[in-house]
């Protein structure tokens, strides 16, 4: 295929294994004219510079150019500030959503577009599918759903839906980070390991010899790494003492101020567990009081922890448009937690996209450990197709 011929995407390559692998798979498309793109965010630690070496040396073993593009300023603003402001009010905000949405998806987009890209590709474990339309018939053939892994799609066909759906590997499968993505956003986006498992890719890692392939997963927030972060939230919010107190209203403990605290926290809240009747007993955060500044904790699987409802808002469905109400589906409300089988209704009148300020209310068939205000519920099909999500109040 001749070089003018080739479609040219841009490659998140983020210094890790998986980004490095999805840039590999590419590399031997003839399809694709690649570049290899190192996303800069905020520089809080001297990961952020290793991973930078990672990257350009990752594009170096597969001799792709590679460029930096600089977003600190805006990471700190959209990202960082968010979640601090999120913290502030007492909710526990999802930096990884918003780095997706306003960062990669958003300015990485928007500026590999405008650079002359056809696709972004990233390492995160999801699946994309294309339902296509034959130009000759007109008719959308709905059982026929074409996967892409890192294919072009063919002039004789046009894209109806994107279709994001869980990865091969459940255990890695990162779609639940993803559901502010829109169609427009989806039809510019590559996702080339959403059919491995993290063993293989690791193993084709090691068989290309790429220097990431021994490279530990990250566990930390997004362009950021490894960080304290209920230290670093203490530093710019300030501490503010109160009690921990038990669900019958007992004072076992003293917190640092509730708001950085996270519902179904089990570390770190403070308990020593010294008073008479309290040893080896284990506590979690139940609920938090903003007004009396109370931290309330129950043992362990204790019913204070568990509720069948929730409430969503700033919502986004996938396909653009609100499903039909009510709604029987399956969600989750935490990052690798098994789907669980729900049904949604509409709080209120909806007139969608109109009304941009309406919120859901989720009933589930069974209690749900831990809901979160602040963390995502992200709604999917029986097939394992994502329908959106949005955030817990």
């Amino acid at each position: 295929m001749a070089k003018n011929e080739r479609k040219k995407v841009f490659v998140a390559m983020s210094g890790g294994v998986d980004s490095s692998v999805a840039a590999l798979l590419l590399s031997k498309n003839p399809e694709y004219d690649m570049v290899g793109i190192y996303m800069k965010g905020w520089s809080l630690t001297d990961c952020a510079e290793q991973d930078a070496t990672d990257a350009r040396r990752a594009a170096g073993a597969l001799n792709v150019p590679f460029y930096v593009f600089d977003f600190e300023e805006e990471y700190k603003k959209r990202v960082v500030d968010y979640m601090i402001s999120g913290y502030a009010t007492g909710d526990t905000p999802n930096p990884d959503v918003m780095c997706n949405k306003e960062i990669k998806f958003g300015l990485f987009l928007k500026k590999a577009l405008a650079l002359g890209a056809d696709y972004i590709a990233t390492g995160h474990y999801t699946r994309l599918c294309r339902e296509i339309l034959n130009s000759k018939s007109q008719i959308p053939n709905k059982s026929k759903i074409k996967k892409f892994k890192h294919l072009n799609i063919e002039n004789s066909l046009k894209i109806v839906n994107c279709k994001l759906k869980i990865a091969k590997d459940l255990n890695k499968d990162q779609s639940y980070f993803l559901w502010t993505l829109t169609q427009e956003q989806l039809k510019h986006c590559l996702f080339p390991i959403g059919d491995y498992i993290k063993p293989q890719v690791r193993a084709l890692a090691k068989k290309y010899q790429l220097p990431t392939a021994e490279k530990p997963d990250s566990q930390g927030v997004c362009f950021v790494g490894e960080i304290d972060v209920a230290g670093f939230l203490k530093e710019k919010l300030g501490k503010n003492p109160g009690p921990i107190k038990t669900m019958d209203g007992r004072i076992i403990g003293t917190h640092d101020g509730v708001i950085f605290y996270t519902i179904g926290q089990r570390k770190g809240i403070g308990i020593k567990g010294s008073l008479p009747g309290e040893q080896g007993k284990i506590y979690f955060v139940a609920a938090k009081d903003i007004d009396s500044n109370t931290l309330w904790v129950a043992e362990g699987e204790s019913e204070k922890l568990f509720s069948k409802e929730l409430v969503v808002k700033n919502i986004n469905w996938i396909y653009g448009t609100a499903p039909k109400f009510p709604l029987k589906c399956l969600a989750r409300i935490r990052y690798r937690q098994p789907l669980q089988s729900c049904l949604i209704k509409i709080n209120g009148n909806l007139s969608y996209p109109n009304d941009r300020f309406y919120s859901i209310n989720v009933v589930f068939d069974n209690p749900q450990r831990a809901i979160t205000p602040g963390q995502s519920a992200v709604f999917y099909d029986k097939s394992g197709a994502m329908l959106g999500g949005g955030v817990i109040v």
